[in-house]
Protein backbone atom coordinates (compact mmCIF):
# COMPACT_ATOMS: atom_id res chain seq x y z
CA UNK A 1 0.00 0.00 0.00
CA UNK A 2 1.09 3.30 0.08
CA UNK A 3 3.46 4.63 2.49
CA UNK A 4 2.32 7.80 5.02
CA UNK A 5 4.89 10.08 3.57
CA UNK A 6 4.84 11.04 -0.18
CA UNK A 7 7.47 11.66 -2.07
CA UNK A 8 8.67 13.87 -5.46
CA UNK A 9 8.80 11.53 -8.25
CA UNK A 10 11.95 12.99 -10.36
CA UNK A 11 13.90 14.28 -6.57
CA UNK A 12 13.03 11.82 -4.43
CA UNK A 13 12.69 14.96 -1.80
CA UNK A 14 9.62 14.52 0.99
CA UNK A 15 6.52 16.38 -0.16
CA UNK A 16 3.54 17.69 1.45
CA UNK A 17 0.36 15.67 1.58
CA UNK A 18 -2.41 17.71 0.27
CA UNK A 19 -6.54 16.90 -0.24
CA UNK A 20 -8.10 16.66 -3.65
CA UNK A 21 -11.43 15.70 -4.30
CA UNK A 22 -13.57 13.96 -6.81
CA UNK A 23 -17.11 13.38 -7.33
CA UNK A 24 -18.23 9.47 -7.05
CA UNK A 25 -22.23 8.41 -7.05
CA UNK A 26 -22.90 12.04 -6.72
CA UNK A 27 -20.83 12.52 -3.18
CA UNK A 28 -17.77 14.58 -3.09
CA UNK A 29 -15.08 12.08 -2.11
CA UNK A 30 -11.23 13.00 -0.27
CA UNK A 31 -8.44 11.81 -1.89
CA UNK A 32 -4.55 12.57 -0.31
CA UNK A 33 -2.19 12.93 -2.81
CA UNK A 34 1.22 14.12 -3.22
CA UNK A 35 1.40 18.04 -3.25
CA UNK A 36 4.07 20.12 -5.57
CA UNK A 37 7.56 19.56 -5.09
CA UNK A 38 9.70 22.26 -3.14
CA UNK A 39 13.00 22.04 -3.92
CA UNK A 40 14.38 24.81 -5.90
CA UNK A 41 16.92 22.55 -7.95
CA UNK A 42 14.45 20.23 -9.08
CA UNK A 43 12.91 20.32 -12.18
CA UNK A 44 9.51 19.78 -10.67
CA UNK A 45 9.80 22.52 -8.49
CA UNK A 46 6.31 25.05 -7.61
CA UNK A 47 6.97 28.23 -6.36
CA UNK A 48 4.67 29.03 -3.39
CA UNK A 49 2.05 31.16 -4.86
CA UNK A 50 1.84 29.55 -8.49
CA UNK A 51 -1.01 26.65 -9.07
CA UNK A 52 0.31 23.34 -10.16
CA UNK A 53 -1.50 23.32 -13.51
CA UNK A 54 0.27 26.12 -15.15
CA UNK A 55 3.65 24.37 -13.77
CA UNK A 56 2.61 21.38 -15.28
CA UNK A 57 1.76 22.71 -18.93
CA UNK A 58 -1.86 21.46 -18.36
CA UNK A 59 -4.04 23.50 -19.79
CA UNK A 60 -5.99 25.53 -17.36
CA UNK A 61 -10.05 24.97 -16.61
CA UNK A 62 -12.53 27.12 -18.33
CA UNK A 63 -14.32 29.15 -15.88
CA UNK A 64 -17.72 29.89 -16.68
Amino acid sequence: MDSSEHVCPVCGQPVETVVRRHKTLGAWVPAWVPGPCRNPECEAYVTQGAEPDQQTGKPAAKKS
